[in-house]
């Protein structure tokens, strides 16, 4: 159905919507809906276009994160932007929004349209705050927690949530398996800011240290500076100001000293834990074992 939805009848258009559907990503948040719903009861109509509709709002936020970022890369393809421009991008992201929004409202309850369109903006704001949050490097933990909670988790929630109201599960239901798409989607980011900090791009498909760029505060990152005092803080902090070549070096001497890379994978370990306790009450069968075994893949990724 991604297929079919992500056409248009002029090439320029048609030309960007199908190349977006090359970057899209690991499937993630339309797979989470459709599992939810196999697990807390049968997957229907309704779920293929709930899990079309959640993809295309993600393939919308990575188009214009792109931007943000100024990445150049994603799963090993030319970002829209450096293939074609930021307007290009800009315009593409709208679009993939306003037809997901379209899409929803074909559904013959509106209660999808409405739990979606909660999560878009909880989303947009998540990203509006960690734009707010560059260069901050007094950022709490909590405060990063509750950024990555609205930017990254809201839209693995929404999707666990919908797939499962979508089968006619029990509101505790509903309420467990979105909490384990929000667990899930923290250690996710988790292990995302960790491959940003030490992978190596021709794994991981896309363009890494953009957050250090950025000025991005990490988990790493925040874990360093919470350890850190006095001149040494001061002096940190004023390299992260100034960038440079000689800043990388120097931070990962503190993320070994301060064993941040450790602490962090810890905490991205934590929420997995937390999510997979999540699916305690549900029945065994196919797709709760998937779900189980999904935390641990996300921790645990190279890419």
């Amino acid at each position: 159905m991604l297929k079919r939805e992500m056409r248009s009848d002029y090439p320029f258009v048609n030309d960007l919507v199908q190349y977006g559907v090359m970057l899209g990503g690991k499937r993630l948040r339309p797979a989470l809906l459709l599992l939810a719903a196999k697990a807390a009861g049968e997957a229907n109509d309704d779920h293929i276009t709930l899990a079309t509709v959640v993809e295309m709002i993600h393939t919308a936020t990575l188009v214009h994160d792109d931007v943000l970022d100024e990445a150049t890369m994603r799963r090993h393809l030319a970002t829209v932007n450096a293939r074609w421009d930021n307007e290009a991008s800009v315009l593409l992201g709208d679009f993939l929004f306003s037809h997901a929004f379209f899409l929803a409202s074909t559904l013959d309850s509106t209660h999808a349209c409405r739990l979606i369109g909660r999560a878009t903006n909880i989303v947009c704001e998540g990203e509006i705050r960690q734009k707010g949050s560059r260069g901050d490097f007094l950022l709490s933990e909590e405060d990063y927690i509750g950024i990555v909670s609205a930017k990254t988790a809201e839209l693995c929630a929404v999707s666990c949530q919908l797939g499962a109201i979508y089968a006619g599960a029990s509101a505790e239901s509903v309420k467990r398996l979105a909490q384990f798409g929000r667990d899930l989607g923290i250690a996710f980011q988790i292990a995302d800011d960790l491959l940003d900090v030490q992978g190596d791009e021709g794994s991981v498909g896309k363009s890494l240290g953009t957050d250090l760029e950025k000025q991005k505060p990490t988990l790493p990152l925040i874990r360093v500076l919470q350890q850190l005092e006095g001149d040494e803080r001061t002096a940190l902090v004023a390299a992260l100001e100034r960038g440079g070549d000689e800043l990388r070096p120097m931070l990962a001497s503190y993320y070994d000293r301060f064993q941040a890379i450790e602490y962090s994978r810890e905490q991205a370990q934590a929420y997995a834990d937390r999510a997979r306790q999540q699916l305690d009450h549900l029945a065994s069968n196919e797709a709760t074992e998937t779900l189980r075994a999904l935390p641990e893949f996300v921790v645990h990724r190279s890419h």
